[in-house]
């Protein structure tokens, strides 16, 4: 499934996280929410002056914001070059939003570069 056939969540399943998304981000709450509820999802991370590397993420969906989601990214269909990272799922959200930003304005499936330095716990 693409970014583009997704259907929006409920009003009512966006409201919970609202407190936690501020701004125009709100705007792609629905369907990063729905996005969320797939636990799944197919990429590819952009490298300069190089081929783009496919990946696959998957997530455990929480049922509340707070709740912690464990994402786990396979590059290239390689087991050794896999990842995982836990957050709160309002975080992790707020992370699909920015994927989806991205997507609409360059039509690239990838995460932004501040997933990608929690995920290889660059800041820590």
């Amino acid at each position: 499934m693409s970014i583009e056939q997704l259907q929006p969540a409920t009003q009512q399943q966006a409201s919970v996280y609202l407190p936690y998304i501020q701004g125009t981000k709100r705007n792609f709450l629905p369907y990063a929410i729905s996005l969320y509820q797939k636990g799944i999802l197919e990429g590819h991370r952009k490298i300069e002056a190089s081929e783009n590397i496919p990946f696959v993420a998957s997530w455990n969906v929480a049922t509340l914001p707070s709740d912690l989601t464990r994402c786990r990214m396979q590059f290239d269909g390689n087991a050794e070059l896999s990842y995982e990272v836990m957050m709160a799922s309002f975080e992790f959200i707020s992370f699909l939003i920015e994927l989806m930003e991205n997507y609409k304005r360059y039509r690239v499936t990838d995460f932004s570069q501040s997933f990608y330095r929690k995920l290889l716990r660059i800041d820590e």
